[in-house]
């Protein structure tokens, strides 16, 4: 049987093999997600033009930096939480977090064309657009 020494150990080692497991997702998100971009762009380039590939390209990179950055953030949170939970940690937390949610809103701005929170009223101007089209009779 472990004891509680034994056991506040193994709990240890498996947040930092969590945390070590978050880390290197995010970093295989971004490096893989950057090298299929690249790759599609110049495919795309070389089939049409620069100014038809690059938009396609600047969203698949931005969109694969997204999900290195949320699988970062999870490894921070983690390891400042779980791992080492000191005030100075906390306090590095939330800085990381703050220009992390910083560059997340950027980039989804740059992909998306608008902000984050007009999803939905973007969504209901399209289906209202589209339902007006559909209503009109057709000529």
């Amino acid at each position: 049987m472990l004891s509680y020494a034994g056991e506040h150990w193994e709990l240890n080692r498996l947040y930092e093999l969590a945390v070590t497991l978050l880390e290197v997702s995010g970093t295989l998100a971004i490096v893989i997600g950057a090298a299929a971009a690249t790759c599609l762009f110049v495919k795309n380039a070389w089939q049409s033009s620069f100014s038809q590939a690059y938009p396609s390209f600047r969203s698949t990179l931005g969109r694969s930096i997204l999900l290195g950055l949320e699988f970062l953030v999870a490894a921070d949170i983690l390891q400042s939480l779980v791992i080492a939970p000191t005030l100075d940690d906390l306090l590095i937390l939330a800085g990381l977090v703050l220009v992390r949610t910083f560059l997340s809103i950027s980039l989804g701005v740059e992909i998306n064309g608008h902000w984050p929170w007009q999803d939905t009223r973007l969504e209901r101007e399209a289906k209202a657009a589209e339902q007006q089209r559909q209503d009109q009779p057709s000529a």
